[in-house]
């Protein structure tokens, strides 16, 4: 069973998975680990983020899987756990773009829906239902107002000790809407059939309670 979760930034998608991947012994497949295998390896080949041709034959190449160990989740690139090193900052620093390349998204695609194959999957993101599982058995779309998303988000940056005011990072959630909503390739959109959850006035383990009780109507139908 595949459970897709899309949403905006800030709407607890991350967290609701995980904790779904906890209770119900899913795996909380992690998308963006496939980008940063892809850029772990251009790292270590020494390709430039200039040179999409290689980078495509990067991604045409590198063997990908996710293993699931005592709620951890092990990333294996070519054999070899690569799961602290898909984390670094540099890693970080050249993944966004990399994801941005459109034949590499299109592969990494096929990938994620390889590493699905034969299992109980919960995965987030911006276009999960609608590009990467549209024949998701549910599709959630989790919401909430600008307002309460930066909020939270500003709420981590104190915990953080990041020096930032709720101004500037509302500006940044509604800048990251606009943008997530305009890419060329996986913009951030409902699935026509997704069950929308409003988590805006809701807690975390009511947002979960919900989703669970989803999952399970629906696992009684198939």
């Amino acid at each position: 069973m595949i459970v897709a979760v899309d949403g905006p930034a800030g709407s607890g998608k991350g967290t609701v998975t995980k904790r779904i991947e906890k209770d119900l012994g899913f795996l909380n497949l992690d998308t963006g680990a496939t980008y940063r295998c892809v850029a772990l390896e251009m790292i270590r080949k020494n390709i430039d983020l200039k040179n999409e041709s290689e980078i495509i034959k990067i991604a045409n190449a590198i063997d990908i899987k996710i293993h699931n160990e005592r709620e951890k989740d092990i990333i294996l690139l070519n054999g070899e756990d690569v799961t602290k090193e898909i984390r670094t900052k540099e890693v970080t620093a050249i993944v966004s773009q990399v994801s941005s390349i459109i034949p590499v998204r299109e592969i990494m695609v096929e990938v994620q829906r390889k590493l699905a194959q034969g299992k109980n999957i919960i995965v987030e993101g911006r276009d999960i239902g609608t590009v990467v599982f549209p024949n998701a058995e549910l599709k959630i779309y989790l919401d909430a107002k600008e307002e309460v998303r930066a909020k939270r988000r500003y709420d981590e940056n104190i915990q953080n000790g990041m020096n930032i005011t709720y101004e500037e990072v509302l500006e940044n959630v509604k800048m990251r809407d606009y943008n997530d909503m305009h890419k060329k390739f996986g913009a951030l959109r409902k699935a026509e059939n997704a069950v929308v959850i409003d988590s805006s006035n809701m807690t975390i383990d009511e947002v979960v309670e919900k989703i669970k009780i989803l999952i399970k109507n629906k696992q009684e139908e198939l």
